[in-house]
This record gives C-alpha cells, structure tokens and sequence, in this order.
C-alpha cells in the first residue's frame, strides 16, 4: 500500500464533490491507497484500500467519530448513538440494542409488511407515482411506529417526512464546503434548513412530553423513558439524551431504506431478467394474498440479493469522516492528532481489484454459495467494528419486504425518455423518482401440470 501526495487545487475540493462526486471519489484510487485532498481550507486524508478503511473503522479510539461530516450533524443530532464519541459509545449502544436484538424483529415485520402493501395499495393503473416520496412515506411511517408507536398522526409524520427531506439536502453542502459563514446568510436553501430543523425538533420535544404524561408503551420511546426514570441505574439517561436518540434514529432509519428502495425500482426496468426473478419470487412466495412478514423472509432470496447489489451500487451511505485522536500512522504517513480521515463505501463498492465488473448490477453476486462476493470485506454498506449500523437486520428485512410486497403487485417502468440519476447528498439515491405504475396480471404457465388455483407472473 503507498500514498500520494496532495491533489488539490487552491480552493480545495469542496466544489468537485458537490458537482460530480461520485466520478471525483472514484477516480482518487489511482493516485494511492491513501490520498490527501482540500475541504475548504481543511487538509483531509481519503483511504482507498479496504484495508485502511477497516483499520479505521475497527480502531474507533484512535479514528474516531469526527470531521466536518459530525461537526455539522451533532448541531442537528445532538450527542446520540451515531455522533456520540468513543468514550460514550458503549452505553450508548447498550442502551439501544434491546429495540434491535433479533427475537424484536418478529414483530417490526408485520409492521413493514402493513406498510409496505399500505404504500402501494392506493397506487392506480397508468398513474405516476412520485417513488422518492413514496419510499420516503413508507420508511418514515415504519421508523415512527417502532420508536414511536402511534404516537404521530399521518399529518405528522408527514412534516417528519418532509423535515428529514430539507435536512438531508442541506447537510451534504454543508459537510464538502465546511465554511460556516456560508450558511448563516438568509438564502432559500438556508431558511428551508433552519424551519426543518427547528421543527423535527419540536415535534419530538411535544411526543417526548406527551408520552411522560401518558401510558407507558413498548417501544423504544418507552425504554428511554423507564431508563430515565430509574435515575440511580446505570443508563444514567438524560431527557436531552432520549431527544438526541430519537432524532438520531429518525434520520438515519428513514432516509437511508428511503435512498436504497428508490435505488432497487430505478434499476429494475433497466435489468429486465433481474425483475423477472423478483416478481416470479414474490408470486412464489407471498401466495393466498399474504402480507409479508418475518416468515416469508427466508424464502426471498433473490429479492434480498437484489437489495445487496444496490447497497453495493448506490450505497446510501457513500462517505464518512473521521477525526485522530493522537498522532498515528496510516499507510505509512505520520498524520497527527486532529486529521480528518474519510472513506467512501461507494468508492470501495466500485473497485475491480475488489468486485468483477464492478459497474455492473449483478444480484447473483450475493446468492447463497457466492462467498467470493466480496473477498477482501469491501463490502460495507453498514461500517464495521462497534460503530457498526446497529439496524442493519431492520434495514435489510425492510428493504426485502417492501419490494417483494410491491413487486407482487406493481410493475414500475420509468417515464419516457427520462432517466433519474442517484443524487449526493447526505445519502445517495434518486431525489426526485417518478414512475408509472403498470399492474401485473398472473397467467397459468404455459405447459406446466399443476394446481389451478397457482399462477405465476405474465411473461415481461
């Protein structure tokens, strides 16, 4: 493994990454394994090679959550599980954990299913469908029930839905171009910012106070409370910190499932035989009309390969930083304590050295069998080591159930002549996906003996 001297220009790289990132992230290999670039006035280091980057991710002391990336998410998130320091980290999680233990999931399932078959049901024959806002909906009103039970109105979840759309647009700019004078000047963009900030806040604030007056409930909500009010426990939790965990959770359980699904329906119509499987898995699967749940998941392997390779494409979470803690070394560069370290799963997930045509989508990559998928763990849709995602089995059940549920119904082709690319921001995926719905008529297979009543998806 070697480094590279900086590639910068006098005004750093903050106005690359927000034209064309993914080209930019992509290109950076070339020059090292570790490459210095420009956010502003800020020096930064990009690891290239999988190595480095899980070197930095299972040593969390000394690369630890920071950079400009956190700098401006705590403002937003506060001091909760994901931007919390290494020190905090370990109550943290523990405290968070039971929500996500698998015996949990059981009941999340049904929750997606109803959901997912929810979001698609209202869809009409020929219509357009904004997909961006529908995934969006869909995570949104998911997250909200297991946090939240039903403690929010559809109006509500609603404006949670919209306020998290403002946020996620306004952070990205506001990580690349870390120059903070910028956005305390009264622009659109940074008014529509600030009105979402303030009012996810409040929103939060008013369900916490409500539900401290109310009957307790079994969800995450409620832990945070019986830990609060166990004052001489261990949890030691805060009503700040029961703010700061729902916030934190809000965010990045609704937005990333939201960028993946969307990615999943813009790709499909594109791979013709891909979607063949899925909507042939579905039929398959989800017979006598049921809702997906926990025991169908087993049976939707392709579907959950499908869901890999687009974590794999367009990884939602696309680029990270971090800070130093002491002077270490990296790829043989001293760099000192205070460096702002980054990693980009987009770029790993693209790399021939790591992937077989790597640009292309191909969901045989994850079936069972294919443990070469990715040899060297450039896999890394979720982070490693103990800031691991720790939703990761909620994300990929969601994501599975959404789409075999609304593939069993909906065929989703693109607009003429239209194509929507995956957009940067905090994460990546299609902003603005509209869609038209064609329903799918099921037709007994043609020289198949079997039971009348079975059928299988029209040829596409």
């Amino acid at each position: 493994m070697g480094t590279a001297p900086g590639i910068f220009p006098v005004v750093g790289h903050g106005i690359t990454l927000v034209r064309r990132p993914l080209d930019f992230l992509k290109s950076l290999s070339a020059h090292g394994d570790l490459v210095e670039i420009r956010l502003g006035p800020r020096r930064a280091w990009l690891a290239c090679h999988p190595e480095l980057v899980h070197r930095i991710l299972m040593d969390s002391r000394t690369f630890d959550k920071g950079g400009p990336q956190y700098e401006r998410l705590r403002p937003l998130m506060g001091n909760g599980l994901v931007t919390c320091g290494h020190e905090g980290h370990r109550r943290q999680r523990r405290l968070i954990q039971p929500t996500f233990r698998p015996s949990r999931i059981a009941d999340y399932a049904t929750v997606m299913g109803e959901e997912a078959e929810s979001t698609c049901r209202a869809w009409r024959s020929g219509t357009k469908v904004d997909v961006s806002a529908a995934m969006l909906a869909l995570t949104t009103r998911v997250t909200s029930r297991v946090l939240l039970s039903d403690s929010l109105d559809a109006a509500t979840v609603a404006e949670v839905r919209n306020c998290l759309a403002a946020l996620v647009q306004g952070l990205f700019i506001r990580t690349v171009v870390p120059l903070g004078p910028l956005f305390r000047i009264p622009t659109p963009a940074n008014r529509r910012y600030r009105r979402a900030f303030d009012r996810l806040h409040a929103i939060i604030d008013s369900v916490v106070d409500e539900r401290r007056r109310g009957t307790p409930r079994d969800d995450l909500l409620g832990s945070l409370l019986e830990a609060e009010a166990d004052r001489g426990g261990a949890s030691g939790v805060t009503g700040r910190e029961i703010h700061d965990q729902l916030i934190t959770l809000l965010l990045t359980g609704v937005e990333s499932t939201a960028m993946c699904l969307g990615s999943v329906f813009s790709l499909l119509p594109a791979h013709p035989e891909v979607e063949r499987r899925v909507h042939a898995e579905a039929d398959a699967v989800l017979t006598d009309g049921l809702r997906p749940g926990l025991r169908e998941l087993p049976g939707l392997v392709h579907t959950r390969s499908v869901v890999m390779e687009t974590l794999r494409v367009y990884p939602p979470g696309w680029l990270f930083t971090r800070t130093t803690t002491r002077e270490t070394e990296l790829a043989g560069l001293r760099l000192p304590g205070g460096a702002t370290v980054l990693y980009s799963p987009y770029l790993l997930h693209h790399d021939p050295g790591s992937f077989a045509d790597p640009d292309r989508f191909l969901p045989e990559r994850w079936l069972p069998g294919q443990t070469a998928a990715a040899p060297n763990g450039a896999m890394l849709p979720f982070a490693a080591g103990s800031r691991k995602c720790i939703g990761d089995t909620f994300a990929m059940a969601e994501a599975t159930l959404a789409v075999a549920a609304i593939a069993r119904r909906w065929r989703l082709r693109p607009l003429p002549g239209h194509v929507e690319q995956p957009r940067p921001a905090a994460t990546l995926g299609p902003r603005a996906l509209e869609m038209i719905c064609e329903p799918r008529r099921r037709v007994p297979a043609a020289g198949v003996s079997r039971d009348p009543n079975t059928t299988v998806a029209q040829a596409e």
